[in-house]
């Protein structure tokens, strides 16, 4: 096992600072608005969150909502250890960036160069391209679950063996899509450069020298802290996570961590550790693809904006867990918000940006739902033009009021008044406009602080028509399907009404078209059962699922 000379005992190890007493009372009082923003979105009965919020490079808010064992009725503290899933990407990256500074490999090599057996067809796929999700290479998330396969320990050459074969989905460097596969190979190159194993290299070269004590790659923990359980929707509230070898995620989402540790490493990314500034810069810049465009992904960061600041940050969501981390490197704000429910109470990218807006003094605007006029909802539906050639549709459907981009799902909008809608359970906000004789001309998106007006072009297109069946043929469907590893959708009846909903997502109705198909609006979707299992056709796609 390679013996790095870098150790704990040599650096000093970063840590979360604390509210001195000249900046205690305005440091309260933005912890009182930044929990009075989101603790409405918990349940003190519920799976929760930790949640750290640092500005200026003090401690604002650390606090932990909700149960860590439902079962036990123990609550969440801010101190406990939980999955991150996909947050997991960026400490992947910096471990490619730290070996690129070190010569041993360049962001730019042939993937051949390090893994000389794996089958490219003959197409140039750099590291660069599996830091940016542009390789084109399969991800192995998106491919049908094998039955039993989610709990199999898996050797690093085994799971790449199963996704290789398969046919790249596009050009390099042509398409952004998020991709697994991408980062599973990252970490075998990391293994294979640095002659260490990926949960050693990151222990050795990252964690213990910033005093990450409780992050580590599970099951490769250095000591004892207090963990959270993972919790799924159940029939009756929540229940225990389904199991999941972590030699599966590995590299692209296999780390645990505590929002203390969190806090500590983005101390050492504003305090300029482990890469030159000129690597980081390169981590927080948005990849373009062959053609100029930005994709808004960095290596390993997503990159976007919150309230007009410019934001880097990512997501994750895994078996019983799910999570969001952010930096606004010029308001030196960070927040991360860990929970150990795959499927709500909280979102917590929603809970996340709403922290972060309040304590850059510039928080959400709030909105009430009001019932809708009559006619509101037909008055505003229409075809807007969204810029680029892409068309905004508002339709008025059996969920309410639903807003789509071509080629993207519908999203449900609320009413907060006749002219203004927000999404629900989201941040956006629309504002409709009219002209002298009330007909509405044109609408305004209102996103992270900008106002982006698009003009109406037209009518709404025709949906799809419901048909009505008895509610037993229904009833056959109902249960939980697994159409990957990490995604499993649940159908349920009450009452009339069907439902749906997958892993880490809302509920969704869904109407039948026949007593074998259905679909939703709201998710742009249509499922069909065979008996046996199912298929999800949505985006040109199709991915079958087996009953559980």
């Amino acid at each position: 096992m390679l013996r790095t000379a870098i150790c704990a005992a040599v650096l000093l190890a970063v840590q979360p600072c604390t509210a001195n007493a000249a900046g205690a009372t305005a440091d309260g009082a933005i912890a009182v608005r930044i929990d009075r923003a989101i603790a409405p979105f918990f349940d003190a009965r519920s799976p929760g969150a930790t949640v750290i919020v640092v500005k200026d490079g003090k401690t604002v808010l650390r606090r932990a909502y909700g149960l860590a064992n439902t079962a036990t009725g123990e609550a969440l503290r801010p101190e406990m250890v939980l999955r991150l899933g996909s947050i997991t990407k960026q400490f992947t990256s910096a471990a490619i960036l730290m070996l690129a500074e070190e010569g041993k490999l360049a962001l730019d090599d042939d993937i051949t160069k390090h893994l000389p057996d794996y089958p490219t067809r003959g197409k140039r796929v750099t590291i660069e391209h599996l830091l940016t999700h542009t390789s084109g290479i399969v991800s192995f998330t998106s491919k049908p679950a094998e039955e039993g396969k989610a709990m199999r320990d898996m050797s690093v050459t085994s799971m790449i063996d199963s996704f290789k074969d398969d046919p790249l989905d596009f050009e390099p460097g042509t398409e952004f899509r998020y991709n697994n596969s991408g980062y599973f190979l990252l970490g075998a190159i990391i293994e294979k450069v640095s002659g260490t194993g990926y949960a050693d290299f990151l222990a050795q070269r990252i964690f213990v020298p910033l005093g990450m004590k409780d992050t580590a790659y599970e099951g490769h923990a250095r000591r004892r802290a207090p963990v959270a359980a993972g919790h799924s929707r159940a029939e009756n509230g929540y229940d225990y996570a389904a199991p999941l070898s972590m030699s599966q995620p590995y590299a692209a989402g296999a780390l645990v961590s505590t929002v203390d540790d969190l806090a500590r490493w983005d101390a050492a990314i504003s305090a300029g550790r482990l890469l030159t500034p000129a690597s980081w810069r390169r981590a927080f810049t948005s990849w373009r693809l062959n053609d100029g465009k930005p994709t808004g992904y960095g290596y390993g960061w997503e990159v976007g904006k919150v309230q007009g600041q410019a934001m880097v940050g990512h997501g994750g969501a895994i078996n019983g867990f799910t999570g969001f981390a952010l930096r606004i490197p010029e308001r030196k704000v960070y927040v991360a918000v860990l929970s150990n429910g795959d499927s709500g109470p909280a979102n917590p990218q929603l809970v996340a940006r709403k922290a972060a807006a309040v304590a850059l003094g510039k928080p959400y605007r709030e909105f009430r739902e009001v019932a809708p006029a009559p006619g509101a909802l037909d008055a505003v539906a229409g075809s807007y033009d969204a810029g680029d050639g892409v068309r905004r549709v508002f339709r008025h459907a059996r969920e309410g009021l639903l807003m789509q981009l071509d080629g993207q799902p519908p999203v449900r909008l609320k009413a907060a008044s006749k002219d203004t809608f927000f999404v629900a359970g989201g941040l956006d906000w629309f504002a409709f406009e009219r002209d002298a004789r009330g007909k509405v001309t044109g609408v305004t998106l209102h996103r992270e602080g900008e106002a982006l007006r698009n003009p109406r072009i037209g009518d709404a297109p025709a949906g799809r028509r419901a048909v009505k069946i008895p509610h037993a043929a229904f009833d056959r469907h109902v249960g939980r399907y697994q159409l990957r590893p990490d995604l499993v959708i649940e159908f349920t009846r009450e009452g009339n009404r069907y439902f749906g909903q997958a892993l880490g997502q809302d509920r969704l109705e869904i109407f039948p078209m026949s007593e074998n198909v259905f679909f939703s609006d709201a998710a742009d979707a249509e499922i069909e059962f065979d008996g046996q299992g199912m298929v999800l056709r949505q985006g040109g796609r199709s991915t079958p699922g087996r009953k559980l």
